[in-house]
């Protein structure tokens, strides 16, 4: 069994496994960095709502808060959706930068709620 379970280590080394994709040199390295940064700014909204949302409904403003939310989702994947549609190996790359910009836009829109 410790065998077997060595041979497996040997042949997917785990550095290279967590290695960040920010590191490569090719197009769909590029794509799958340009997503990473996107899932960090996404943690960050995420992080964000949970802390303000309850502060919004507690001062009464809760509503409006989800409400403009929804709108900025709406907004968001209406001004990103027509990079997921172009042609070409960097369409991805460029949906997601797209992404995260309108991520960490709201992101600043939110912490100004505090």
């Amino acid at each position: 069994m410790r065998v077997f379970a060595c041979l497996i280590i040997a042949l997917f080394p785990l550095p290279a496994i967590a290695q960040s994709s920010c590191s490569g040199q090719t197009q769909l390295d590029a794509n799958f960095c340009a997503k990473e940064k996107w899932e960090i700014a996404d943690r960050e909204l995420n992080r964000l709502w949970k802390e303000i949302k309850p502060v919004a409904d507690a001062r009464g403003d809760g509503q409006t808060l989800l409400n403009e939310q929804r709108a900025w989702l709406k907004s968001r994947d209406a001004t990103c959706e027509p990079e997921s549609k172009s042609d070409g190996s960097a369409a991805p790359m460029f949906y997601w930068a797209c992404m995260e910009e309108q991520t960490l836009t709201r992101n600043r829109a939110l912490d100004a709620w505090r």
